[in-house]
This record gives C-alpha cells, structure tokens and sequence, in this order.
C-alpha cells in the first residue's frame, strides 16, 4: 500500500532531525551559549571574589574566582564609612515612587497620543519630539530647581526632575499604536470611558511594554546621584542616594590611600582595590535580582514598541 503524504512527511523530518550535521549544529550552538555565558558571568564572579578577599593577598596575588584569603574588611568598611542602611531607604522610597509616578505620566500621555480621534494627538507628539533635539542645559535646570522651584534640600529634587522621559513616551505610545483598536471600539460601544479603556483594558495586555519602560525608569533612580551632587548639601546627607553616598566614601578611602608617607601604616590598612568590587556588589545586588523576573517581558515590550509606528 502506497504512503500518504503524511507519512512520507513524517519520514523525512525524522531523517532531518537524526542527520549528522542538525546534531553538530545543535552540539555548537549549545557549547558557543555556554562559553558565551562564562564569559559574561566571570568578570562578576572576580568582582565578587574580590570583594571578599584580604587587600594584601589581593595585591600580591591578583584576582581569581575564588578569594585566597577570605576577608570582610571592605564590607566592614562599607557599612562603618558611612550611613548606608539610610541612604538604602532613599534610595528604594526614590526608586520605587518615582518608577509608579513616572509610569502613570508616561502611560497616561502614550495613550492620548494613541488614540485616534483625539485632535491635538500629533502637536502632542511633536512636543514632546521637539524635547528630545532641543535641551535647555545645566544652567536653566539649576536656576529652574534651586531659584524658582526651591526644592533643592528636598526629596523632591530627585523625583520631580525625571518623572517624564520624551524616549519612554515614544517608545510606549508605538507599542499601544501596535495593540488592536477593536479593544477600544468595543469597550466604547458599551459605554467605557477613556479612562476606564486604559486601566481596565490596555494595561492588563500590555505588560511587555510596562516591564521594559518600568526597567528603564527603575534603573535610572536607582543609579541616581547626579542630582545630589547639585542640589542637596552636606547638611542635609540623610538625603544622599546610595550611589552618591558609595562615591562619596571612595573618593575619601582613594584620598587617604594616596596620603604622604607619615601615612604609610594607614595606607596598608585600607582595603582600597577589595573596597572599590565590595560598593559594586552593595549597588547592583538587589536591583540585579529585578531583571530575571522582567525578563520574559523586556526584550518582547522592546521589539515591539520599536517596530510599530
């Protein structure tokens, strides 16, 4: 009995599938991911290692995966140099406000921008376009902030001046432009608002996009410190983000590292190379650990809302 199509379809994908040369495909794939993965997981693994390893060893011996000699003297360093659980609470209070706050702004204006029968739509759009190309500068921003704003000295300064980015409008509003506008039409008919459309509608459907612009919002509080360079004094350092805070403690254990040679016990004593990796895996750690939930989303919101126009 002759075989079906079927059959001989199935034969033949089950010939591709055993040949040779699928298997050696496969067999380097696997092997150039793995090594692909060594290779940007070790340099976090020295970082790491060196934070916990002795200063002298780590002078005299240089870096390796594992430390030679176990010591927490940069760690110990870190917590007595300055007030870190402090600027831990700015810091998450900033990151976590400011990432709500400016993803209710940016959703709020994508969706306007996205929606067809509204007017002024395109001037919007252009608006907030002409922000990207045209910057007013240092100056303006700090006569902006610090002589007509007065919220310098204040929590204030680090959440007001970022809670809108032009990118992160654009990129949100093409991803909505992408999404059906049968969803909208339908919601209408029944007697929806515009408001209801967006929270109970476009955002359930649209986690791609909120976790890749909700990253990108999260990670720039979190590395902030700019700002309280530039508008918060010594005064007033209960302020200080952790980023500032950690630079400001490196630049003071560089300083008395570099001292005359009265100093030089002193300058032994400093844990500085071990004490540079340590502030790396006191900044990164906790908001590293955000990205692995995120990640289904992020590169999906991303393609996404750069393609559609």
């Amino acid at each position: 009995m002759a075989k079906s199509n079927a059959d001989l379809a199935f034969e033949a994908k089950s010939k591709i599938r055993q040949s040779a040369g699928d298997k050696a495909l496969n067999l380097f794939f696997v092997v150039f991911i793995l090594v692909f993965a060594v290779v940007c997981i070790t340099p976090f693994l020295l970082v790491v290692s060196a934070s916990f390893s002795d200063e002298t060893m780590l002078n005299k011996l240089g870096y390796s995966i594992f430390p030679r000699q176990f010591s927490l003297d940069a760690y110990k360093l870190v917590t007595t140099a300055g007030d870190i659980p402090q600027a831990y609470i700015i810091t998450i209070f900033t990151t976590v406000v400011g990432t709500f706050l400016s993803m209710f702004l940016t959703c709020t204006v994508s969706y306007a921008m996205s929606v067809k029968n509204f007017r002024s739509r395109t001037a919007l759009a252009l608006f907030i376009y002409f922000t990207m190309l045209f910057n007013g500068g240092l100056v303006s921003n700090y006569l902006l902030i610090k002589k007509f704003l007065h919220i310098d000295n204040n929590i204030l300064v680090l959440l007001l001046p970022s809670l809108c980015n032009a990118w992160n409008i654009l990129l949100m509003r093409n991803f909505f432009n992408g999404l059906p506008d049968s969803l909208a039409e339908s919601a209408k008919i029944d007697g929806a608002n515009d408001m209801f459309i967006l929270w109970k509608i476009i955002l359930p459907i649209s986690k791609p996009g909120l976790a890749t612009i909700g990253l990108f919002y999260a990670l720039s509080y979190w590395n902030e410190w700019y700002k309280c360079l530039l508008y918060i004094d010594t005064s007033h350092s209960k302020l200080y983000t952790l980023q500032y805070l950690i630079q400001r403690i490196l630049r003071q254990v560089n300083y008395a590292a570099n001292l005359p040679s009265e100093a030089a016990a002193l300058q032994g004593q400093l844990p500085t190379y071990s004490f540079r990796m340590a502030t790396i895996v006191v900044t990164i750690g906790p908001i590293i650990l955000l990205y692995p939930f995120l990640q289904k989303y992020f590169v999906q919101g991303l393609t996404v809302g750069s393609v559609k126009g």
